[in-house]
């Protein structure tokens, strides 16, 4: 596998263990099977898109999304569900599937108030605490916004756990938050790069080694 285009998955695969990376999104030794989780998120995240973009009926066994929904639906500003922005090496805005495309990122949910210069940015979250919430996520999103929209000056980022009912939000302006977010996922992609260039992927141990990790190559795989 290409590190390029990347992703902010990507990315957080690869800094969570190197080693585990490699074996299994690089050389694809471990395929990844669907688990009920997986799908369950899924039904959720295609449940709330359809129902922003169509207005379609949230199902039953859903319904404790809605009201988290109707207050997205209440904020001003063009919806665009499912959003896809690429980015190329330069940081330039592009089509996600360009020749060119450096950076790859999918937003669930794109609010764009153009007129004021305001845009959210929802990424729909189906796990049951928001305890250890990942804002990175909602950072090169708002770079990628930034990018797309040059009329945006703040982007809202919020991380919607619909199960416990939380929005965690961050928000960043320009021009500081945006250069301050290139230096900061330039540096990050270049220590995946680095690691590519000299077949380099150290293992990163820790407490999921033993239960949870597939790579049985590894040392510090508990069921070696």
């Amino acid at each position: 596998m290409s590190l390029i285009p990347w992703s902010y998955s990507k990315l957080k695969a690869f800094e969570t263990c190197p080693k585990q990376f490699y074996h299994v999104k690089i050389l694809k030794q471990y395929p990844q099977e669907e688990t009920d989780a997986m799908r369950y998120g899924t039904d959720v995240h295609l449940a709330c898109e359809e129902h922003i973009r169509d207005n379609k009926p949230i199902p039953k066994k859903y319904s404790y999304v809605q009201p988290a929904l109707d207050a997205l639906k209440r904020k001003k500003g063009k919806k665009l569900c499912e959003y896809e922005l690429g980015l190329t090496e330069d940081l330039q805005p592009c089509g996600f599937w360009d020749k060119d495309v450096w950076f790859r990122g999918i937003a669930d949910l794109i609010i764009l108030n153009e007129e004021d210069g305001i845009a959210w940015v929802v990424d729909y979250k189906t796990g049951k605490s928001a305890r250890y919430a990942d804002k990175g996520q909602l950072e090169l999103m708002a770079l990628a916004v930034f990018k797309h929209f040059p009329k945006i000056h703040t982007c809202n980022g919020g991380l919607l756990f619909v199960v416990c009912k939380q929005l965690i939000t961050e928000s960043y302006t320009r021009p500081r938050r945006e250069n301050d977010l290139e230096v900061k996922y330039r540096d990050k992609f270049s220590q995946m790069v680095i690691a590519s260039d000299n077949n380099v992927w150290n293992p990163n141990p820790s407490g999921l080694c033993r239960a949870w990790c597939d790579v049985l190559e590894c040392a510090h795989n508990g069921r070696n």
